[in-house]
Parts: structure tokens; sequence; C-alpha cells
């Protein structure tokens, strides 16, 4: 089964997705699962893990929505504020929803590259073991040493890096990427997504090469148990279609056994997010 491990929903709104600027207007408009469906059928992806994109309660709500209506809609990484003193009661009452794999923070957008290991946050971190959530990482190269520092401190918690920690691919830089996130894999709790590269690369003029050094990072530090496949759509259509960001990943893994492709393209994403 090809799991798509991370993907976005919104129904678009100026105000609430200020992000999206005025060179992404490819974006400005709905994207819902009536979109990602034929999408997904006419690439053979069989399901996804759906992602939070704007931070507010009302965020993991809509998509505990769209998953319900949805089956292809397999998992969802929420919000919920982890600096909350009420956070106990809020991470009882997403208990209940057997589709809530785990949440997520918009780090990469906080100024301090130290914000994950604020004391506060690191509470909040330190409770979703308790009640069986994930965290997926998003974080740009500067904070990768906060991530570094949050992922040992928690062994027993499980945490997916987003995106790679977005290396400089436009720039063809590998350090001091390269040397951290192979510290961090040295974390069997942590595991990381092949996605979101097209976006951190010339989005006009890249080329399937300009992704293999990284690929070739990751690959040898997390191995395919820890690897696992994410389009990224519909960020991904700033620098291409879904086709050729799904292309790049299966073909650097074309060499590999059929199993080991398996779990990238799928396994891992499931065993990752408990997916029945």
């Amino acid at each position: 089964m090809i799991i798509d491990a991370h993907q976005h929903f919104w129904q678009y709104d100026p105000e609430r997705h200020g992000w999206i600027d005025d060179n992404m207007s490819v974006l400005k408009r709905d994207f819902l699962p009536i979109h990602l469906q034929e999408v997904f059928k006419a690439n053979n992806v069989e399901g996804c893990v759906a992602v939070q994109a704007d931070q507010s309660d009302a965020e993991t709500e809509f998509l505990l929505d769209l998953s319900r209506e949805n089956p292809f809609i397999k998992a969802v990484v929420g919000w919920v504020d982890l600096r909350s003193e009420q956070l106990e009661d809020k991470l009882t009452y997403f208990r209940e929803f057997s589709k809530l794999a785990g949440f997520r923070h918009v780090v990469q957008s906080e100024p301090d590259n130290n914000f994950m290991l604020r004391e506060d946050f690191k509470r909040g971190i330190s409770m979703l073991l308790k009640h069986g959530f994930t965290y997926d990482i998003l974080i740009f190269p500067t904070q990768l040493e906060a991530a570094k520092q949050i992922v040992a401190t928690f062994p027993d918690q499980k945490f997916v890096i987003d995106h790679l920690a977005k290396p400089y691919i436009k720039k063809g830089r590998l350090e001091p990427w390269e040397s951290t996130m192979k510290v961090i894999a040295q974390n069997d709790n942590v595991y990381c997504k092949i996605s979101g590269m097209v976006t951190e690369a010339d989005w006009q003029n890249w080329q399937y090469d300009d992704f293999v050094p990284y690929m070739d990072v990751v690959m040898e530090a997390f191995g395919p148990d820890r690897i696992m496949f994410g389009s990224d759509w519909p960020v991904c259509l700033l620098a291409g279609s879904y086709a050729r960001v799904k292309a790049i990943v299966e073909r650097y893994i074309g060499e590999l056994s059929e199993a080991e492709r398996q779990k990238i393209m799928g396994g891992t994403a499931m065993k990752f997010y408990n997916i029945k």
C-alpha cells in the first residue's frame, strides 16, 4: 500500500494562510479531499497522512472531520498548544479520535532557534508519550542543534523530521546539516520524511541530481526502516507536479529490494503513525 506521509488540506483564507505570499499564487485556493482523490487515483496512491498547516484547535478538528468523511485519509497530524496549562485535558480529549496520530508545531517560524528547548515546550513534549501521540519536527537547519537535544532528552518519544529539515538544496550546501542529521539519526526513536525537497530547490530549474546528495545522507543515516515518502501536496505544486515529486523518490529507491521500497512508500508511515 502506497501511503503519502505528508500532505495538507485547507479552505483558503488570506488572513489565516498569510504565509502564502504573491510568489505562491498557485496555492491561493481551496485544496480539499475531492481534489487529492483525483491526484491519488492518477498516481496509484491509496492513502495519506493529513498534516496541520494552521496553528489552531480548529485546524485539528477540521482535519479530523475530513478524515471521518474520507477513508483514504489514514491518519491526522494536528496542532495543540504544547505550552498550555490545559494540555493534559486537551490530550485526554484528543485520545478519543482514533485517526489522530500526533501533533506538530511550526517551529521553523519561531525566531528563537532554541524554541524547542524552552521548559514549557519540553513539558508538553513529555506528555505526548503518555497519550500515545507522535511528534513531527518542522525546522530549518539552523534549528537542528535544538532538535538534536530534544530527541535525545525523550528517547521513548516517536519523532519524525519533516522535509529532511529543509537543507539548502538550492545552494548545494550539505554542512552543517549533514553532520547534525547523522547524529540525530543515531537515536532510533527518530524517523525522517523524504518530502518537501522541490521547494528547497530552484523551483523552475531543479534536476533529479540536485536531490541525490541529500537523499544519500538520510538513507545512510536512517535506513529504509525509518524513512517515509511524503509529497507535501499542495505546497509541492510551487515547483512541480505530484507525479514529478513522487518520481524523484521512486527513481532513487529503484535499486532497493521490494521489501525496502514498500517500507519507504508506505510501510514505515503505517508503522510510525499506527495506521491499521
